[in-house]
C-alpha cells in the first residue's frame, strides 16, 4: 500500500491553471424522476466508442444528479449552441437549481429525461457503467435515441470563458 499523495495550494493552483487552456464543449447532463428534474453544465465529456456507440460523463459523486443517475439508469446529454450561454451559465450554477430550467425551451425524451430544444446534439441515453474516481463519477452512456441540428456552431468553454469557434 502506498502513502497518499500530497497536493500542495500551488499544484492545485498551477493544475487550474493548466486546465483552463483545455478547450471543451459545453454541455448539459440532465436527469429526471417524477416531477424532479436535476441538471448540471459539464465540460468532461467524450466519446468512448462508436461500436457501440457510448460516451463518458464525469458528475460529482456527491450531486443529486449522480444519485438520480444511478437510480433511473440513464441520462440525457445536451452539447450546447453557441447561443445558449444562458443554459451554460444557468446550470452551471449561477442560479437556484428550481430555476434552471426556466433556461433554454425544454421538451421530454420517452425515457422521461429532459431534452433541450435547440442544442447541437441531444441524447438519451441508458446508463450501462460508472466508474467511482476521488469525488466524481464517470459515467458510461449508450444513446438510444440522437438529435443533430442542422447547422452545429459549439459553445466552448475555455480560459475561464465562453466563446465559440471560427475557421482558420
Amino acid at each position: 500500500m502506498t502513502a497518499p499523495e500530497i497536493v500542495t495550494e500551488d499544484a492545485q493552483r498551477a493544475f487550474r491553471e493548466a486546465m483552463a487552456s483545455l478547450a471543451a464543449t459545453a454541455c448539459v447532463v440532465t436527469a429526471a424522476e417524477g416531477d424532479e428534474r436535476v441538471g448540471r453544465t459539464v465540460t468532461a465529456a467524450l466519446s468512448l466508442a462508436v461500436d457501440p456507440p457510448s460516451l463518458l460523463v464525469s458528475i460529482d459523486a456527491g450531486a443529486r444528479l449522480a444519485a438520480l443517475i444511478r437510480a433511473r439508469g440513464g441520462f440525457s446529454f445536451a452539447m450546447l449552441q453557441a447561443d445558449q450561454q444562458a443554459v451554460a451559465e444557468a446550470f452551471a450554477g449561477k442560479i437556484s437549481r428550481e430555476r434552471r430550467f426556466e433556461h433554454g425551451t425544454w421538451e421530454t425524451w420517452p425515457s422521461g429525461h429532459p431534452r433541450l430544444r435547440g442544442a447541437m446534439v441531444s441524447m438519451d441515453c441508458t446508463l450501462v457503467g460508472d466508474i467511482e474516481t476521488e469525488d466524481h463519477v464517470l459515467f458510461v452512456g449508450r444513446p438510444h435515441a440522437i438529435d443533430l441540428a442542422d447547422t452545429r456552431t459549439p459553445l466552448i468553454w475555455h480560459d475561464r470563458r465562453f466563446q465559440t469557434i471560427r475557421p482558420l
